[in-house]
């Protein structure tokens, strides 16, 4: 059995891995990055660490995240399509990423294979995983390492692509 916590865009319920979770937060104050796309939410600071944190709800429909009572930043352990190392070999720890998620404030806890293929490419938006039928309809699970095109994946952690780290 696997925990999850759910969330929804819009009508729609999706969930993450409880295991790639570090850390939820109420919705922060956030520094913009000039450049981003418009679903990079902007740049927190935790633990004395920066920390980008990316809007779901604008990534997924161009609509940020209503800033209501349900609304969080969750931090997530983020390590990309590769494993998110740096590029020289070794096994980097993950980079924490935000999420900017509405309703955030249920869990589920179930068999993760009652998640099944949607069988439906999903494109661009490649972070969709399987979906899974109960009560609230149709939960489609959400791919930590898949939330970041290579593009933005450098802006946000240059470090990781071989860029220099000031």
């Amino acid at each position: 059995m696997k925990l999850f916590l759910l969330f929804r865009i819009g009508c729609d319920h999706y969930a993450l891995d409880a295991a790639e979770i570090a850390e939820v937060l109420p919705l922060t104050a956030l520094k913009q990055i000039p450049g981003a796309p418009g679903w990079v939410a902007g740049l927190m600071v935790r633990h004395g660490k920066p920390v980008p944190v990316i809007d779901i709800a604008a990534l997924a429909t161009g609509t940020p995240v209503v800033p209501r009572t349900s609304s969080r930043t969750v931090l997530v352990h983020y390590r990309g399509q590769d494993g998110g190392g740096p590029n020289d070999g070794s096994e980097a720890a993950p980079r924490l990423l935000g999420l900017r998620l509405e309703f955030a404030t249920e869990t589920l806890r179930c068999d993760e294979q009652s998640f099944v293929d949607g069988g439906i490419d999903p494109g661009t938006a490649r972070y969709l995983g399987p979906v899974r039928h109960d009560t609230r309809g149709l939960v489609q699970w959400i791919t930590v390492s898949a939330l970041l095109p290579d593009d933005v994946r450098a802006l946000l952690f240059p470090e990781d692509a071989g860029g220099v780290h000031a």
